[in-house]
Formats: structure tokens, sequence, C-alpha cells
């Protein structure tokens, strides 16, 4: 089998009235035995989706007349071939992710089994869930639900925690008692006043529903070292799961300060990417919990090393999913297989309409607990529509 062409695929969505900059990257690669895998590459949100496009769009080009199935020596040749790769850096390694897991696609439609059973074999049949960014609100409506008030942030923990869901994610300080997105200040020595805004908004859920639910708290980095052991401490009480991101990863010695001061388990990982940029965290025990992106950490096949390398380290693993349904189905795959899982990640932005009818199969979670695909390969791949709607760069 060879490889033909790759199709560098510009999602078309209607994620308008959701969010302002929401744009999946999708690659095709295609053989000449009429076998296609689909790979998605994880700049969907922030700045970046442009240069992930044509990251891929160069990546490409390396790969064609290549044998799909050696998806090893593909990763190693565009780590170590390319000069900029050995470097690292979101971007490449996107790229990379996009490809690989298209491989990945390949090799279970070739060989009529889903991924998860050439990962290894399944470890667990459910994939425990929580309801993650719930600051966003929750459903499957279109329009963004910002919330400000501590009832507020009660009432969707009840919600959520109806629909079956004992476990759930939200970023409280993130949005000031306005509802103005991240424009407080929430570096240095805070005030309590600060403080009490996300303590507030915490406590409600926690007294909504009740100490049997767990929740984790997101802090997407825009904490600083000494705010983020602030905020740590004053929630301690509340019995956080874990505490996800206080600060930013380019410093690993700063997690560990933070690790060191708060008593509650500390996560990151999603702008961390292959087993370079995971290993110092492993070394000196600061995260518990690692979040590896799929479609930026390097794709399958480096998400499965680093999975193997935190539990030499007894760290446990929820993969970070947020991007399109293919994110999700490989995130499922290799979830199902790793013995040190924790927990599975459903962002709110999952549920929309622009997401879901992109592809082919809209899988979801019932009573907060989902099933793997058993489909061949990933068992996810964009529908024609969403294909013939978008823009296409071909490579051949």
């Amino acid at each position: 089998m060879k490889i033909t062409s790759v199709d560098i695929i510009d999602v078309a969505n209607d994620f308008s009235s959701a969010t302002s900059k929401w744009r999946p990257v999708v690659v095709r690669v295609n053989t000449d035995e009429g076998i296609s895998g689909f790979g998605e590459v994880g700049l969907a949100y922030g700045v970046g989706a442009s240069a992930g496009f044509g990251m891929a769009k160069d990546l490409a080009q390396l790969i064609l007349g290549l044998d799909p199935m050696k998806n090893e020596a593909i990763w190693d040749m565009m780590q170590k071939k390319t000069f900029w790769g050995q470097g690292g850096g979101t971007v490449f390694s996107a790229g990379m992710s996009g490809i690989d897991i298209a491989l990945w696609d390949i090799k279970g439609k070739a060989l009529n089994t889903p991924v998860y059973q050439l990962l290894g074999g399944k470890t667990r049949d459910k994939i425990r869930t929580y309801a993650s960014q719930l600051q966003l609100g929750w459903g499957k409506g279109k329009d963004k639900s910002l919330l400000v008030t501590p009832g507020q942030y009660a009432e969707v923990a009840c919600a959520v925690v109806d629909e079956g869901f004992d476990a759930i994610k939200v970023d409280v300080t993130v949005l000031d008692d306005k509802g103005n997105y991240n424009q407080s200040g929430l570096t240095g020595v805070l005030p309590d006043r600060t403080l009490r805004v996300g303590y507030n908004r915490l406590k409600a859920m926690r007294e909504a529903i009740g100490p049997d639910v767990d929740i984790i708290v997101e802090m997407h980095a825009f904490t600083d070292t000494t705010a983020a052991i602030q905020f740590g401490r004053m929630i301690e009480e509340l019995g956080i799961y874990y505490y996800e991101e206080p600060v930013m990863p380019l410093n690993p010695k700063q997690m560990k300060k933070v690790a060191d001061k708060v008593n509650i388990p500390i996560a990151a990982g999603e702008r961390i990417y292959t087993r370079w940029g995971y290993r110092p965290f492993f070394e000196d025990g600061s995260i518990a919990v690692i979040q590896p992106d799929i479609c930026t950490c390097g794709g399958l096949t480096e998400a499965k090393k680093i999975c193997d390398m935190a539990h030499i380290y007894d760290v446990t693993v929820q993969v970070h999913v947020c991007g399109g349904p293919i994110s999700t189905a490989a995130a499922l795959h290799i979830e199902s297989v790793i013995p040190n899982f924790i927990i599975h990640e459903l962002h709110r932005y999952a549920l929309l309409e622009a997401n879901t009818k992109s592809c082919k199969y809209d899988y979801l979670p019932k009573q907060g607990v989902y099933e793997v695909p058993e489909l061949p390969g990933l068992g996810q791949e964009l529908t024609e529509e969403t294909i013939k709607a978008s823009q296409v760069v071909t490579v051949k």
C-alpha cells in the first residue's frame, strides 16, 4: 500500500454564535488501495488554525509514496528529517499529529479492526466522562451562556448532574463579577475580593450537588505561581478532584512550587508536547494527572508512549479533548486501552450541532459514560457534505 495524496481540509462550520474562533483542520490521507484515513490537527481554538493547516500541507509532501502502515518510521522521519521537528512546538507537533492519526485510521481499516485493538486491546469497556467548561453554560444550544452569579453556577451544575454525570469541570475565575471574560488581572498577590469571586461560585456548586460529584477546577494558566497558590489553598476545603493548569508549563519549576504548596492534585498537559516535553514533570512529580491532546502532542503513536511513560511515575491520564469529533474518537480509543486512564473530557462545544454534524457519527455519552467506537479504524470521518463545503488543498 502506498500514500498517493493528502487532503488538508479547513472545516467549514457555523460556530459564529458559539465562539468567535473555532476552525477544526482535518487531514485525509489517501492510498492506492482506495483506503483513506482521517486525522485532526488540534488547533481548532485560539490562534493557530491557519498555521496548522500550512504545517500539515508541508508535512504531507514528505509522506507521498510511503507505506502508511509504517507509522513509526513516518513519525520518526517527520521529527528528525525536517530540521524544525526536533525543536518541537505547538504547530509542528500538531501537524505531525493530524497525519499520524490518519495513518492509524488507515491501518485499522486495512486490517478491519478498531484502532484500540492495534494499541493493545481494551482494559475497560466504559469510559467515565465529565462535563467540561461549565462557565460557558451547558446544552446543545448555539449561544454562549457565560455564567456570572454563584446561583447560575449552581444551577448549571445541577442540570449536568441530572443528565447522569458524576464529575464536572469549571473555570470560576476567568469571568469577573460583571461577566467580562479574562479581563481581570489574575497574577501576583490577589486581593481577597478577587479570590472570593471564584470561591463563592465554586462553593455554590459544591453545596448544590453535594460531596459525591467530583469537581475539577480549571485555571487555563491565567494565574501565575503566587495567585495559583493563593486560590488553590482557598478552595482546598471544597474537595476538589484536581487543579488544572494553575500555571503555564514553560517553566516546570513553577508547577512544582504550586504542587508543593497546594493540597490538591495538579493536572496539566494540553500545552505540553511529546515525551520530551513531559519528562521534567514526571521527574519532579509535580503533575498527578496528565492531559495530552492527541491532536497536538504527536498523534496516537506518541500519545501511547507518553501514557506508558506516565504509568511508570504513577501518573494518571485524562486526554485533553477540545476539537472536532475525530479528536473525540482518537481519545476514546487510547483511553480504553491504557491502564492509567482516569476520566474523559466532554467539552461544552462538543455538544453543538456545528460540531456533531460535521462528521458521520454522533458519539455522545449516556448517563456520563462513553462507549468506544467499534467500527474499523477510528470509526469517525467527515461527511462528504462537510468536505464539499470546506476549503480543501490536495497534495499529490
